[in-house]
């Protein structure tokens, strides 16, 4: 666990497992050359990606962003809960849990096998992504392959029932924004705690290897709905992070920020 004091609220980094992906799935416009580049970071072909979820102390109680993947995703995973245990947070605590979208690293942890993990909480989840994964028309357009989300959002209306707050962008509670950031999936979003320098803002999946996507935005994986829109949402992004001197963190990066200079930009973590 790591906690950060971001714009006078305590913001608690949780990871649920590590998720080691293929260098397979790496994407580039540019072709082999590039892919190849970036997977001689990873010798033995695999990339370790930890599955984050961030625990936020808010005026209403105890907000959760993504829940992780919980013990459905596998062996190793399912940490969050004893995590949240241990910091005297039991699942009746949880006021609501804000998705990024309707991947299962990120909202699988919401079920104890078919039933809603956290009894009390209010599910919130950007509005364009409930609205296309519970569209039967775009589940029919869309390839089986990419037909996660739909069973995903089919589980959380079962289970949550009654307690799904579809969010457009903007303001959700004071000093929590949602802010929409299409392409990995269709409404993909990310959630701002706080204004200007020094704000946090919890960007999903827009980059799940930081030391290489920062420094080259058009690189994406296969877990990309739209990869040309993704890598068109993380340059411009990018740009207002370092713009805006923001403080980010994601589903897949620990705390850090954005710099940019005449190649580019990095990314910088923070001790």
């Amino acid at each position: 666990m790591t906690s950060r004091s971001i714009a006078g609220f305590t913001v608690q980094r949780l990871c649920d497992g590590v998720f080691e992906a293929s260098t397979e799935a790496l994407l580039h416009p540019g072709g082999a050359a590039p892919r190849s580049k970036a997977a001689e970071r990873y010798p033995g072909g695999r990339m370790p990606l930890d599955v984050n979820a961030f625990a936020l102390r808010l005026s209403g109680g105890i907000t959760l962003v993504d829940a992780g993947g919980g013990p459905a995703l596998g062996t190793g995973f399912g940490r969050i809960r004893p995590a949240l245990a241990g910091m005297g947070i039991r699942p009746e605590d949880v006021e609501a849990v804000c998705l990024t979208h309707l991947h299962s690293d990120h909202a699988g942890g919401l079920f104890d096998e078919d039933r809603a993990c956290f009894p009390r909480a209010t599910v919130m989840v950007p509005a364009a992504e409930l609205a296309f994964f519970t569209d039967p028309a775009a589940r029919e357009r869309t390839h089986p392959d990419r037909r996660s989300g739909f069973r995903m959002a089919a589980a959380l209306t079962s289970a949550y029932d009654g307690r799904i707050r579809a969010l457009p962008e903007g303001p959700v509670v004071p000093g929590l924004d949602c802010v929409a950031l299409p392409g990995h999936t269709p409404g993909h979003a990310g959630y701002r705690l706080g204004e200007g320098a020094g704000a946090l803002l919890l960007w999903g999946d827009v980059v799940h290897l930081p030391e290489l996507q920062v420094a080259d935005p058009d690189l994406g994986l296969v877990y990309d709905f739209d990869p040309a829109l993704a890598a068109e949402t993380r340059r411009s992004l990018l740009a207002r992070c370092a713009g805006e001197q923001w403080i980010v963190a994601g589903g897949h990066t620990g705390f850090g920020r954005v710099t940019s200079g005449g190649d580019g930009f990095a990314f910088e973590p923070l001790p």
